[in-house]
């Protein structure tokens, strides 16, 4: 592949478009990709998972937005926390939308043309009915067919958002009715979108079923043919539901389903119907019209405002840390929940919770948000604790409130140990404290926008890390 310094304004080869299209038109959608599926192969907890989504603000919003749905929370239990909806949905399931919700937020803009429209709505119409049928079919994870249905014309997709020129070039051709769709991309591009779906697959590292189902069409395998039978009932459906290709898949779905053709007719234009209503969810407003249901739905309601207020935010994560504090106390998602609190109730850039040794000389990494690592880096943030002279982190876990540090004004706290660790940013620095004993700190900055920090920034901070002590509280009182 072409060095990553150098641009390429004008892709020629199969090769150059797969760049092109990972590392200027889509790095987003790279990094999360390759990040979640790192964390997959290194088999890393929940909170690893947490990390990589909180990372991107509007990912998370659209993820927690999904999540909510009646789609896939039927049980309509509240999730205001990625932690939370890990819990309740499951690290898998979270992968797979994370996945999903990323693609989205790479490829939906106002430049998105009819075409590109065209092809993201088909894409998660047939993921939907895919779904579905895996459903039926007692699939044990109908998430990853989903996923797997939505990118399986992730070529066709990404040329007509990101293809400019060679796109009308391309349309151009089709519209003379002389050129097949292969014919008229191999005319224009040299190669057809279903060899670029394959590539950028390849490239993202997708792997499993979604690269199966795209690189093996004609798998045996009963979970890449549920991939492609509902890009053929999605197809069909454009078509008309009287049409052969319906026929032909009313037949196939017979087989795999045993239901009647009139329950299964009933059960597409359902998934039809749903179709729009989670196109919508994830943003994708104006592909929704081009999913055909029987029934039209209302215009959808576009949000001026995707972002949830802060003070909204904080007050559904503290709903949900009061109603676990009712309850069983999980020490390890309280601490995750009242990070993202922080994290995200007030904005912060980089949050931390750490362990203070048993020799009190060091804090030990627990949780992290934000904080950016090269990707090989596995080593744990250990920050020095010194008396003498004093330092940032020996005030802070002798304080009783925590302490609001500055670096004008605190400059003699940030010594080269501590700039060397965390660098020189205004920050909060909150104790964890256990019968009268600091047992760990939080750490919170803006060190990335260099937003300024105010009073009630601080006190907010103060109030979650408040709750994790309340917790640890209650949960020796329900240990004795």
């Amino acid at each position: 592949m072409e060095n990553s310094d150098t641009k390429i304004i004008d892709p020629q080869t199969l090769e150059q478009w797969t760049g092109v299209l990972c590392e200027q038109e889509m790095p987003i959608f790279s990094n999360t990709a390759y990040n979640i599926y790192n964390s997959l192969d290194k088999n890393k907890g929940a909170m690893e998972l947490a990390s990589i989504i909180l990372q991107d603000p509007n990912l998370t919003a659209k993820l927690l937005k999904v999540s909510n749905s009646v789609h896939y929370n039927p049980s309509n239990q509240k999730m205001s926390t990625i932690s939370r909806a890990i819990v309740i949905l499951g690290s898998n399931t979270v992968r797979e939308l994370t996945i999903a919700c990323s693609f989205f937020e790479s490829i939906i803009s106002p430049e998105n043309k009819h075409r590109a429209n065209k092809e993201i709505g088909h894409a998660i119409h047939a993921a939907v009915q895919a779904k579905e049928i895996a459903l039926k079919c007692n699939d044990k994870s109908p998430e990853e067919v989903f996923i797997a249905a939505l990118l399986n014309n992730i070529g066709a997709i990404t040329f007509w958002c990101f293809g400019g020129k060679k796109c009308n070039y391309v349309a151009e051709l089709l519209h003379s009715g002389q050129y097949t769709p292969e014919q008229a991309e191999e005319k224009v591009l040299g190669f057809t979108l279903k060899e670029l779906g394959q590539s950028l697959s390849k490239s993202w590292n997708l792997g499993g079923l979604i690269e199966e189902a795209i690189i093996e069409p004609d798998s045996s395998n009963i979970r890449p043919q549920i991939v492609h039978l509902a890009n053929d009932i999605a197809g069909a459906i454009d078509e008309g539901w009287d049409c052969e290709a319906m026929e032909t898949s009313i037949i196939k779905l017979e087989k795999l389903t045993g239901e009647d053709p009139t329950s299964i007719v009933e059960t597409l234009k359902d998934n039809a119907s749903s179709a729009i209503k989670i196109a919508c969810k994830f943003g994708a407003h104006d592909a929704s019209q081009f999913i055909q249901a029987e029934q039209p739905l209302p215009d959808p309601v576009i949000s001026s405002n995707e972002s949830t207020d802060k003070t909204q935010i904080q007050l559904h994560i503290l709903q949900d840390i009061t109603q676990h504090l009712s309850g069983n106390i999980d020490l390890n998602l309280l601490f995750e929940m009242v990070v993202e609190g922080i994290h995200r109730g007030i904005g912060m850039d980089r949050t931390l919770f750490s362990i203070l040794s048993l020799d009190k000389k060091s804090l030990d990494e627990k949780l992290t948000l934000g904080w950016a690592k090269p990707l090989n880096d596995q080593k744990k943030i250990k920050l020095e604790v010194s008396s003498l002279p004093a330092n940032l982190f020996y005030k802070a876990i002798n304080s009783n409130a925590g302490i609001w540090a500055k670096p004008d004004s605190d400059s003699i706290l940030f010594t080269p140990s501590v700039i060397n660790r965390i660098g020189k940013s205004e920050c909060f620095l909150l104790p964890i404290r256990s019968d009268n004993k600091t047992i760990g700190l939080i750490y919170t900055d803006r060190s990335t926008h260099q937003k300024p920090l105010t009073e009630e920034d601080f006190n907010v901070a103060k109030h979650f890390s408040q709750q994790a002590i309340i917790g640890l509280a209650l949960y020796k009182i329900n240990k004795t």
